[in-house]
């Protein structure tokens, strides 16, 4: 491979969208092998999704072409040219921009502020007469508007992702990288971001990069579809002649490339219930498993999180509750499983009043599914074991006259990781040491191997393989089919759409829109999700 021109000699013209190539890319860290031998292209003018599970290679990748990481082999091509990206204000010289999934606006800062931060380079004395009037003609050739004169503060969620996006159009690139862009958008905010992303890439004027877990955002939006798995790429072609089976199979290493893709758009069909599924279904519906009514919460900041939310959760159903992130909803379940406390309102569980104290728990078996379980469910540094046992080492058969009987806690442990099929050298292992979805599996088994009678999950597959994805899935729709109550946040339409019977949205602290799953809308729930 021949030495990296400089790119201040190598610069394409700064016009137009640019043709990206990665050459035999690598990037090792010690003896890790985080990209290997990607050879990947960027055809001008089309969206190339890029898919991957965690840990793929994605962030690694990008970071090399954004000048971040320095590849320890393997070459950058644009437009044919071999280029040394040797930081960001490199990339961004050659046209080269990234939204980043997390946000990176000053929040003290104006939106037109922001906008001039972003383009860097400023001189002591801004003309701020000429800058609003550029800033303004700007913003006529955009997909979307925001007031100069906001601060973040001032705006949603979903205006900030696009004020992140707006940064990175003015300054004119000719290859953009998104990052999980509409992670915080509402469906529609989502289809008018990148349809109109997409058209800017058609017209010409930049080529776009989409990295995402959505099958629908790529089959709607992109053009050309790579996947990498454990830093290798291991497919690259148009999305017309890639379906969504064989994505999937791409992505988790499986040979079925017909297999029905994991992410569904609607709830699968219930198995027909049995007579004593049916009795307990009857039962409980007269009196709800949960009863929220009038519950008000505070924010972080103090503020009003939960608003005077009512809400009713049967045994037998999944209550999914959608919603833009930042609405309430990590609230309401912190303050549902004792981590946050309550303003006013009243939560009963089997007509009982809920403080979901330990013994309450224990004896009303209700068990929760938080996100991120290794920082809220469980202690990094104690065993899986000691993990597996915090539920219950304290009562019959665990305890006998004030001594916990570890031999049988062990025995237990060693029985649910073989149940639940979390892959540990073994049970006295740091569950620090575990997988994200092996973490998970265990903590599964733990809230659900004594017959949870209610369950309250948040965002349960956030950040897992697709198998993992599957297999929770499919646990928590047995712990539905058995009679237990399940209330879901999540933050993936998707997600609820395929395992919810209902769905409730969750806008500003309030319940403002409830749907029975079989029969939503995408686009009416993402006008609620909006605040509309």
């Amino acid at each position: 491979m021949t030495a990296p021109l400089d790119p201040r000699l190598a610069r394409p013209p700064r016009q137009g969208a640019l043709a990206l190539e990665t050459v035999g890319l690598t990037r090792r860290f010690g003896a890790f092998t985080a990209l290997d031998d990607v050879s990947l292209s960027v055809r001008p003018g089309t969206v190339h999704a890029l898919l991957g599970e965690n840990g793929a290679g994605k962030s690694t990748l990008v970071k090399c072409v954004v000048g971040y990481q320095p590849p320890s082999d393997g070459a950058v091509m644009i437009d044919g040219r071999e280029v040394g990206i040797t930081s960001p204000t490199v990339a961004r010289d050659l046209g080269i921009g990234m939204v980043y999934q997390h946000f990176t606006v000053v929040p003290g800062m104006t939106v037109a502020e922001n906008l001039l931060l972003a383009r860097g380079r400023l001189s002591a004395v801004v003309d701020w007469r000429a800058m609003r009037a550029e800033l303004a003609a700007f913003l006529e050739t955009t997909p979307f508007r925001l007031d100069l004169d906001a601060t973040p503060t001032d705006l949603s969620a979903g205006e900030k992702q696009k004020l992140e996006i707006l940064k990175q159009l003015y300054l004119r690139p000719r290859l953009l990288i998104l990052d999980e862009p509409t992670s915080v958008l509402t469906p529609q905010e989502a289809d008018e971001v990148l349809g109109a992303l997409r058209e800017r890439a058609r017209s010409g004027d930049c080529s776009i990069v989409l990295i995402t877990h959505k099958f629908r955002e790529v089959a709607a939006h992109a053009d050309d579809v790579s996947v990498l798995r454990r830093g290798r790429l291991v497919h690259t072609g148009t999305v017309a002649h890639s379906s969504a089976g064989q994505l999937a199979a791409a992505m988790i290493g499986t040979a079925a490339p017909d297999t029905p893709a994991p992410a569904l758009v609607r709830p699968e069909p219930r198995p027909e219930q049995t007579p004593a599924q049916k009795q307990t279904q009857t039962r409980t519906q007269a009196r709800p498993r949960l009863s929220i009514r009038g519950l008000q919460v505070s924010g972080d900041r103090g503020e009003r999180a939960v608003a005077g939310l009512d809400l009713a959760v049967h045994g037998g159903e999944i209550v999914g509750i959608a919603g833009v992130s930042g609405n309430g909803q990590r609230e309401l379940m912190e303050a549902l499983v004792g981590q946050r406390g309550r303003l006013g309102g009243r939560v009963q569980v089997e007509g009982e009043d809920y403080r979901a104290s330990r013994e309450q728990n224990r004896r009303l078996k209700v068990r929760s599914l938080p996100e991120e379980p290794l920082r809220n469910a469980c202690v990094g540094t104690m065993s899986i074991a000691q993990n597996l046992a915090l539920r219950g080492f304290d009562a019959a058969p665990f305890a006998w006259g004030g001594w916990v009987r570890w031999g049988a806690l062990r025995a237990q442990a060693r029985r649910w990781i073989g149940e639940y099929g979390v892959r540990a050298r073994s049970e006295q292992a740091p569950i620090r040491t575990l997988s994200g979805g092996n973490v998970q599996r265990a903590v599964l088994a733990r809230e659900l191997s004594d017959g949870a009678d209610l369950l309250l999950v948040s965002n349960p597959v956030f950040g897992l393989d697709f198998a993992a994805v599957e297999e929770i899935h499919a646990r928590l729709r047995a712990a539905r089919d058995r009679g237990a109550a399940v209330l879901l946040v999540s933050e993936d339409l998707d997600e609820l759409l395929a395992l919810s019977d209902r769905i409730v949205v969750m806008s500003a602290g309030r319940l403002v829109f409830e749907t029975p799953a079989a029969d939503a809308d995408r686009q009416r729930i993402g006008h609620h999700m909006g605040g509309h």
